[in-house]
């Protein structure tokens, strides 16, 4: 009799466990940052470690687990719970979301983030969730692009860049971009950027100065033009499908560590920038000011007369722009 209860008792205990077990909600999440990355490293201090023993975070960096620009599919297909997406990933379900890749549309961070962190977005987010199935959980920044490169003078306006084969990432709305910069823009992968600025397969890259520094891009180029063209955020997405099967605690949870995230990276980021300007003129790189208001105006035109600003909600822009004015 004492067996049977010893024997109950043990499977009791299995069953409990097991269903411990199941009651964790599992995040796969994927990124193509490397996992030396401070992005990597807050991710999991700020939102892995803040979810608690009531979730199982599984995070996979460098492009291991899903190629740049493939994550937001993946999501919709059941294979990939979150992500830290760019823009240009939602284009082809939700062209309207065009409007927030336009180079100079934010003045600066304090407007990017005020624009991220009011209302005016409110019906982009939920054409987002309705078309891509996704749900933006928060915008982290990871620095403004500037154009850095391997050459021998400065590039001032949008036609020093003629003829200059220049990184973006792959996609259509990446690569205008390049193309409303000037610059004939070239499709690498952001763990092969590297090698291609050494072997000269691309001149030159556009990115924030903690992924130039993190990546060592600056080991390569020589030369670097402060546009600030873009003043970047990821979408720290998640999909809808995860999202809807957690219970309000558990998203609450979910949204609070996101936050915590967002508040961290964009700090660090911006400390990163203070510091890490002089240390690349201290290694010997030109850091130089174009004429920004040549690539404003140039960059403008372009987004005018091209199919895109047809897909731009009607007011978003003027709205955007309006804000903290």
């Amino acid at each position: 009799m004492r067996f049977n209860v010893t024997a109950a008792t043990a499977a009791l205990a299995l069953m409990s466990g097991a269903a411990f077990a199941q009651d964790k909600v599992e995040l796969i999440y994927s990124d193509t940052v490397s996992e030396n990355d401070i992005r990597s490293t807050i991710l999991q201090d700020e939102f892995a470690a803040c979810l608690g023993d009531g979730f199982d975070f599984q995070a996979h960096h460098g492009a291991t687990l899903f190629q740049q620009g493939t994550e937001l599919t993946a999501m919709q297909r059941g294979n990939l719970d979150m992500g830290n997406l760019a823009i240009f990933d939602f284009y082809n379900q939700v062209p309207s979301t065009s409007v927030l890749g336009v180079p100079f549309l934010f003045r600066d961070y304090d407007h990017m983030r005020a624009v991220y962190d009011g209302d005016v977005l409110a019906d982009l987010e939920a054409e987002i969730e309705e078309k891509a199935g996704v749900k933006i959980l928060a915008y982290p920044y990871i620095g403004a692009r500037h154009i850095s490169y391997v050459g021998d003078r400065e590039y001032m306006t949008p036609a020093d860049l003629d003829g200059v084969k220049m990184r973006f990432p792959g996609g259509e709305g990446w690569q205008f971009v390049g193309t409303a910069m000037g610059a004939t823009p070239v499709p690498i992968p952001f763990t092969e950027v590297y090698t291609a600025l050494q072997t000269g397969a691309v001149d030159g890259q556009d990115n924030g100065f903690p992924a130039t520094h993190s990546m060592k891009f600056d080991e390569v180029i020589n030369y670097m033009g402060l546009t600030s063209h873009l003043i970047a955020a990821n979408e720290f997405t998640i999909s809808l499908s995860k999202w809807n099967s957690m219970s309000p605690e558990q998203q609450e949870t979910v949204q609070g560590c996101a936050d915590n995230f967002q508040a961290a990276l964009d700090q660090v980021t911006l400390d990163q920038e203070n510091e890490l300007k002089d240390q690349f003129i201290a290694n010997g790189i030109n850091v130089y000011m174009p004429d920004n208001q040549a690539f404003q105006d140039h960059v403008l035109q372009v987004y005018r007369d091209s199919k895109y600003s047809a897909d731009w909600p009607e007011g978003l822009v003027e709205a955007i722009v309006a804000v903290g004015q």
